[in-house]
C-alpha cells in the first residue's frame, strides 16, 4: 500500500465535513444551499483551472475526448449533488453523521462498480469480507445517529 496515497486520501477525508459546514454556512448568508453550492463549484473551477494551466503545461488537448463514452462529462453532475446534498443535510445531521452516511453510500456504490466493472473500472469480486465492512459501517453510522 502506497502510504503517501492512504495519507492523501486521509487528508480529502478531512477536508470533506469542513467543506460542507463551510457551504452550509455560505448557505445561511445567501439564503440558499443551491447559490452556495454554485459559488463553491465557481471557486473550484477558478483555482483547479489556474493550477491545471500553470502545472499540465496549459491549456487540454480535447481531440482525444471524441473517443471517449458520454458520460465521462458527468462526473461534475456527481459533485454538484455531493456539494449540494451535503450543505442541505449537514445543519441537520451534523458533520459526522453526514460523513458516515455518505461513506455507507460511497462503498455501497464502489462495490457496485467493482463488481460490474462500470464507468471502466476493472472487475472485482464482491466477497464475503467486503459485504461484513459494508455491513459494520452502516451499524457504525447508525450508532451516530
Amino acid at each position: 500500500m502506497n502510504v503517501i496515497s492512504v495519507v492523501l486520501a486521509l487528508f480529502a477525508g478531512l477536508m470533506l465535513p469542513v467543506q460542507s459546514l463551510m457551504n452550509a454556512q455560505l448557505a445561511k448568508g445567501l439564503h440558499s444551499s443551491l447559490w452556495a453550492t454554485a459559488f463553491s463549484g465557481g471557486i473550484l473551477t477558478i483555482i483547479l483551472s489556474l493550477v491545471a494551466f500553470m502545472t499540465a503545461g496549459g491549456l487540454p488537448m480535447m481531440k482525444g475526448t471524441i473517443e471517449q463514452p458520454w458520460w465521462v462529462w458527468l462526473g461534475g453532475l456527481c459533485g454538484c449533488v455531493v456539494l449540494s446534498v451535503s450543505a442541505i443535510v449537514v445543519p441537520q445531521l451534523g458533520a459526522a453523521k453526514m460523513v458516515a452516511f455518505i461513506m455507507v453510500g460511497q462503498i455501497f456504490s464502489s462495490l457496485l462498480i467493482d463488481r460490474f466493472g462500470m464507468f471502466g473500472a476493472n472487475i472485482v469480486e464482491i466477497e464475503p469480507t467486503r459485504v461484513a465492512a459494508l455491513i459494520f459501517l452502516m451499524i457504525g453510522a447508525s450508532l451516530l445517529a
